[in-house]
């Protein structure tokens, strides 16, 4: 779990957080779950839309290799997978509404994440920490695939935090570093941990990613509910201007 440091809140500030602006949430009420689906980078970008999601995190699970790279994850032979870390406030989602997020980000009943040899990084998962969870997430893949008629291949696995490893750099809120530089330079972000701990950065990746028709709408409800550097708030202006035009 991450720590969470109290700072002093502008009015707004539970909506939001970055390394500017801390929520001062109690830790009773943050609940983490993690998952697999295909490329960690769409699903990342699916989870950072939710609201109640705190932060997110790109990672591999469940190989033989500590601390693996992802060139030797996807080359198939450490046995990881692209994996998805996601901190989520209780009290504004659950659990069930994650997994809902989870079987609508992807094709869970895609046979090619059984296969074996390259490309098995690419995997179906849920990694349970407990029981509880273990019963919740077998219960949401019954109804998921009650609704889809067909076979689920999503394996549901047993979650040990001590063999999850940080992905690089570079696969950290990627769509939000690879299409907009200048918006990460105007928030500071730089390294790994901080694009892991910045609240707004997990934000902004899932938005900026997702539905052209809804970017607007979201980055404005961000911009109303963030204290933010006058610097990223005119670079976001000047998104919306432009996405406005078109």
């Amino acid at each position: 779990m991450y720590k969470l440091i109290s700072q002093p809140k502008s009015e707004n500030s539970d909506a939001c957080s970055s390394q500017f602006t801390s929520i001062d949430v109690p830790s009773q009420f943050l609940q983490e779950a993690v998952f697999a689906g295909d490329r960690f980078w769409e699903l990342e970008a699916a989870f950072g839309r939710v609201d109640g999601v705190f932060r997110t995190a790109t990672g591999y699970c469940g190989g033989t290799l500590r601390k693996p790279t992802h060139k030797e994850v996807s080359e198939g032979r450490t046995g990881h997978t692209e994996v998805v870390k996601v901190i989520y406030d209780k009290r504004k989602i659950s659990y069930k509404s994650l997994s809902s997020v989870f079987w609508e980000s992807h094709d869970p009943t895609n046979k090619d994440y059984l296969r074996f040899g390259l490309d098995t990084h690419y995997r179906s998962a849920i990694f349970y920490a407990d029981e509880e969870m273990k019963k919740q997430t077998q219960e949401s893949k019954i109804r998921r695939q009650m609704e889809l008629n067909r076979r689920i291949v999503t394996k549901i696995i047993p979650y040990d935090p001590d063999l999850f490893f940080l992905a690089e750099n570079q696969h950290q809120k990627y769509h939000l570093q690879k299409d907009y530089t200048w918006l990460c330079e105007s928030l500071s972000l730089r390294s790994t941990e901080q694009f892991v701990d910045s609240h707004v950065a997990c934000k902004l990746n899932g938005i900026l990613a997702g539905d052209k028709n809804m970017v607007v709408e979201r980055l404005r409800t961000l911009m109303e509910g963030c204290d933010l550097p006058k610097q990223t708030m005119l670079i976001l202006e000047g998104i919306i201007e432009d996405l406005e035009k078109r």
